[in-house]
């Protein structure tokens, strides 16, 4: 692979956690030399990756238009959305969208809770696959092997006060998801907050996608769960439907 196209690359995930960054900064995260990370830096300010403000830089609009042209030719997103608008007003609680990348949920699609008291997720967020209901609903209903495969391998890192540290806890907590259509998580990603997910099928039958509808623990309660969960798995089931799927839900 090209070696300054990596270091560039390098130097863009950077902005992934700092919105601003000096050149003396980002020397001495990258340590590479001077000279190189400011011809780098300099290149992209010229393409509209990055513009400088003052001695700062941050991402440029370029970024910007690349990232809606890849969220607007996103099927499952687009297909998604009206579904999970329906649903936000359905619950009055947050609705989010992930898929699987390597041993990362990311979350590509969120429709906000007008309610005052919320969680906050962003768009572009990652979390570990064991971690959170829509994370671990992806592990849950990925094929047998590679799942015993990830939990094997996985270093299981506590995260809120609730995060599952515990293979035997979590290879249980997969088989009750699969056994039941869903999963709940409480204070696994931050704490108070508390999440119900469900799988997203293709037409396969693979599963792509995870849906959950999330909140403060306050909302949550057993009834509260109860109550979600049907709407839940049937917004998932039209969205699988829309992709092609045809199985029982």
């Amino acid at each position: 692979m090209n070696k300054t196209v990596l270091k560039t690359k390098e130097l863009l995930d950077l902005f992934l956690d700092c919105e601003r960054l000096t050149l003396p900064e980002m020397v001495a995260r990258l340590r590479m030399p001077k000279t190189s990370v400011y011809r780098m830096a300099q290149s992209l300010v010229a393409l509209g990756f990055l513009q400088k403000q003052g001695d700062h830089y941050e991402l440029g609009l370029s970024l910007l238009t690349f990232g809606m042209l890849v969220a607007e030719r996103l099927d499952l997103r687009r297909v998604a959305l009206p579904v999970m608008e329906r649903l936000k007003e359905e619950t009055k609680e947050a609705v989010n969208l992930v898929v699987r990348d390597g041993d990362e949920a990311l979350y590509i699609e969120k429709v906000e809770t007008s309610e005052p008291v919320r969680v906050y997720t962003k768009v572009g967020r990652r979390a570990p696959l064991y971690a959170g209901a829509c994370p671990r609903v992806l592990l849950a209903f990925m094929a047998e092997a590679d799942r015993e495969r990830y939990v094997e391998q996985v270093k299981l890192v506590k995260i809120a006060k609730c995060t599952v540290t515990d293979k035997q806890v979590l290879r249980r907590l997969l088989e009750e998801s699969r056994n039941r259509g869903y999963t709940v998580s409480y204070s696994e990603l931050e704490n108070y907050s508390a999440a119900v997910a469900v799988p997203i099928f293709n037409h396969e039958g693979a599963t792509v996608a995870g849906l959950s509808v999330a909140g403060p623990e306050q909302r949550f309660s057993p009834d509260d769960v109860a109550r979600i969960v049907p709407r839940l798995k049937q917004a998932a089931m039209d969205i699988s439907r829309e992709l092609g799927f045809q199985g029982k839900g």
